[in-house]
C-alpha cells in the first residue's frame, strides 16, 4: 500500500516536510481506507498570498488558511486514482504550531492527515461529523507517534485558527 504524492513547492520556506514524510502520513490515512491504497494526490506548499487567494475564491474567506482540500472529480465514465490536491500554507502552519506549542513536523502531519481525510469525503461541519473526523485524526496520528492534536485546543466552532480548515 503506497500512495503517490506529488510534492510541489511554491514557497521560499526551507523547513518543509520531505517527500518520504508526506508519503508516510498519507499512507497512514489510507491504511484506514484500503480501497484508496494506490491513490495519487498533490501536496502543494504555498505562502500567504496564494493561500489567501484560493481561500477567498473557493471559500469566500479573504485570509490565508492552514490547509485547503480540493477533491478530484472525475468526468462521468472515467476512473482515475486521483484523490485531489492539498494546499498547505507554510506561514500559517508555522504560526499555529508555535501558538499551540507543537512541533512543526507534528502539526504538518496533522494538516496532511486532516486534508487527506477531506479528500476522502470526510468533513467537520456538523458536530457528529467533527467527532468522527477528529477521532480518526487522533488514531492516525497516534499510529505515527504523534500526540492528540486537539488535547490543548479549546473547541470553539467559531475559531478557525483552532481547527484545520477545509
Amino acid at each position: 500500500m503506497s500512495a503517490m504524492v506529488d510534492r510541489q513547492v511554491a514557497s521560499s520556506a526551507l523547513d518543509l516536510p520531505a517527500q518520504d514524510k508526506l508519503e508516510r502520513w498519507v499512507d497512514a490515512v489510507l491504511e484506514k481506507f484500503p480501497e484508496y491504497s494506490d491513490s495519487e494526490l498533490t501536496v502543494r506548499f504555498v505562502d500567504n498570498d496564494e493561500s489567501q487567494s484560493l481561500n477567498r475564491d473557493y471559500r469566500g474567506k479573504d485570509s490565508p488558511t492552514n490547509v485547503l482540500s480540493f477533491p478530484f472529480e472525475a468526468p462521468e465514465g472515467l476512473e482515475l486514482p486521483l484523490l485531489g490536491d492539498l494546499i498547505i500554507c507554510h506561514p500559517v502552519v508555522v504560526h499555529e504550531a508555535s501558538a499551540q506549542a507543537k512541533a512543526l513536523a507534528d502539526h504538518y502531519a496533522h494538516m496532511v492527515v486532516h486534508g487527506t481525510l477531506h479528500l476522502l469525503g470526510l468533513d467537520h461541519i456538523e458536530d457528529d461529523e467533527a467527532e468522527h473526523m477528529e477521532s480518526l485524526e487522533r488514531d492516525i496520528l497516534a499510529s505515527l507517534g504523534i500526540a492528540d492534536p486537539y488535547a490543548t485546543i479549546e473547541h470553539n466552532s467559531d475559531s478557525e485558527d483552532e481547527r484545520a480548515d477545509a
